[in-house]
């Protein structure tokens, strides 16, 4: 069997029925697993986590982003995360038996699904981008909803699927396929939000930082703090940990403790390997040394 994953990014993190009635969309297909979602009252944004067969997750996620129309309107919708659609952003990433380019063709095809059926403008990013400027998740999102009314109609923005003008209520989606992604989150012990903002950049890869680090700094009104909120886009070659020292190094500058940090959604064994062999200082270690891993190694066999 192929096995493809998926991380859907919905813009509602406060009405947890309205998400749950999202992921509820899935339960309609025997070949596809939510393994894990998480909501974000400040964001207000939750991500799903989900992974199967490539057609199966193909379906779901159209069920779904269809379902987000229904249930979330960007016109009320307020949060720290920086969003452009109801459905904001559908990555899809090779698991299992499958290329990259049989990925692209699915990511097309849910596009061109989502454009012409719910009238969604839709923008292919990451290793589907039509463009270079498009590759980037980021540089699409920049203006958000409220900017897109305008930003569409540049002749640069026109949409890959869909209508050229955006959606009254949903905005507009992003739908690519993209290595796997660490979304990583670290939160100080202040309310200076100026310095989050400062430390984020000594990270961003455009402005200086690690080459696959994109970071923003962030409020937490809830918490009374901030947080340097990043996605690392190559976990192998930007590290957890190499990441997590630089925020601490940076924090002490202005005399800011590092409260915890908080990962998103899943994780690869092999970045929590990479991180324990770093802190503990370990030799000769490697994911074949957890018992656990092991276990499914000769369950697999």
């Amino acid at each position: 069997m192929k096995w493809v994953e998926s991380v859907p990014n919905f813009s509602e993190g406060r009405k947890k029925e309205t998400v749950e009635e999202i992921i509820r969309e899935t339960e309609k297909y025997d070949k596809v697993w939510v393994m894990n979602w998480s909501m974000d009252k400040d964001h207000n944004r939750s991500v799903v986590t989900m992974a199967g067969e490539p057609s199966q997750i193909v379906n779901a996620l159209f069920d779904m982003t269809k379902k987000a129309r229904e249930l979330i309107d960007l016109r009320n919708h307020t949060g720290e995360h920086p969003r452009m659609g109801a459905t904001d952003v559908i990555p899809i990433i090779p698991l299992k038996n499958i290329t990259l380019d049989e990925c692209k063709e699915y990511a097309n095809d849910l596009g061109k699904k989502i454009g012409e059926e719910l009238r969604i403008p839709v923008y292919l990013y990451e290793k589907t981008a039509t463009s270079p400027i498009r590759a980037d998740l980021s540089v699409i999102r920049k203006g958000q909803f409220e900017g897109f009314v305008e930003k569409i109609k540049l002749e640069e923005w026109k949409p890959d699927f869909g209508p050229e003008e955006i959606h009254p209520s949903a905005g507009v989606v992003a739908v690519g396929v993209r290595e796997f992604l660490i979304a990583y989150n670290v939160n100080l012990g202040t309310d200076n939000l100026d310095i989050a903002k400062k430390i984020a950049k000594s990270l961003r890869y455009r402005t200086g930082g690690y080459r696959y680090v994109k970071a923003l700094g962030l409020e937490l009104k809830e918490k009374g703090i901030v947080q340097v909120s990043m996605n690392l886009t190559n976990y192998k070659k930007s590290t957890i940990y190499r990441v997590f020292e630089t925020v601490k190094f940076e924090a002490a500058r202005y005399g800011v403790n590092i409260l915890g940090s908080e990962i998103i959604g899943l994780i690869p064994i092999q970045a929590l390997v990479n991180t324990c062999e770093y802190y503990l200082g370990l030799d000769d270690f490697d994911a074949s040394r957890i018992i656990e891993y092991r276990l499914m190694d000769i369950l697999e066999k």
